[in-house]
């Protein structure tokens, strides 16, 4: 099993602690999940924006953009109930007692993210039914190296405004082609040139109402 502080191209993130345990990048002034509730947020947003766990059969692969705290992995492992994988790209992965401490806003997670924090930092961790695979670097140098392809996508990394090189639109043009056929995607984004880049990759491209304060968010299928 590799080692995440080996193969990290990227610095370990420095955080901030908003009230109700939210940490927050300061490289990009930006919170890691939802201040009004980051588990509803990302059931809202990347489980039913995609169709899951509806759409979950063995062998399943989602894919997603910014590992951050593992929030989505875990949410995944929650209602994964067949053996599904997952790979994550994270550029700042943070250590193991940066994500004790975001953990403990999810006590309902509490058996999966033990067992997420006990497998770290590794490349490849069993959550659950979740087989979970992490890739560290730049993503716009190991997602085109990438030789899966996603049958659905979680877009999450920091905010477009904040983090654009994320959301360029040579990285979307590589989640297409990294996308099984009839493959989705969600994000909580609603930025217009996010959702014309995700059409220019093959995306039929919709919008849907937001989580919380966010009136709109994207998903897409492949046409």
């Amino acid at each position: 099993m590799g080692d995440l502080a080996k193969n990290a191209s990227g610095d370990q993130p420095q955080l901030e602690w908003r009230e109700g345990g939210v940490p927050v990048a300061t490289r990009f002034d930006d919170p890691y999940f939802s201040l009004q509730g980051g588990l509803a947020e990302t059931r809202h947003v990347f489980l039913a924006g995609n169709g899951l766990p509806d759409r979950l059969r063995p062998g399943f692969h989602v894919a997603e953009l910014g590992f951050g705290t593992g929030l989505n992995a875990l949410a995944l492992a929650s209602v994964a109930t067949c053996p599904v994988v997952m790979t994550s790209f994270e550029a700042y992965p943070m250590n193991r007692a940066q994500l004790e401490q975001a953990h403990a806003a999810f006590p309902q997670l509490a058996d999966l993210s033990a067992r997420l924090r006990a497998g770290w930092p590794g490349m490849r961790i069993q959550l659950g039914q979740v087989d979970l695979r992490l890739v560290i670097g730049d993503v716009a140098q190991t997602l085109p190296d990438w030789t899966g392809a996603a049958d659905a996508w979680f877009l999450d990394g920091f905010s477009p405004a904040k983090n654009p090189q994320m959301w360029a639109g040579e990285v979307m043009m590589q989640v297409g082609r990294h996308t099984a056929p009839g493959g989705s995607f969600a994000t909580y984004t609603a930025a217009g040139h996010v959702r014309r880049a995700l059409s220019e990759a093959g995306f039929q491209v919709a919008r849907q109402p937001g989580f919380g304060r966010k009136r709109h968010m994207s998903v897409g299928r492949m046409s």
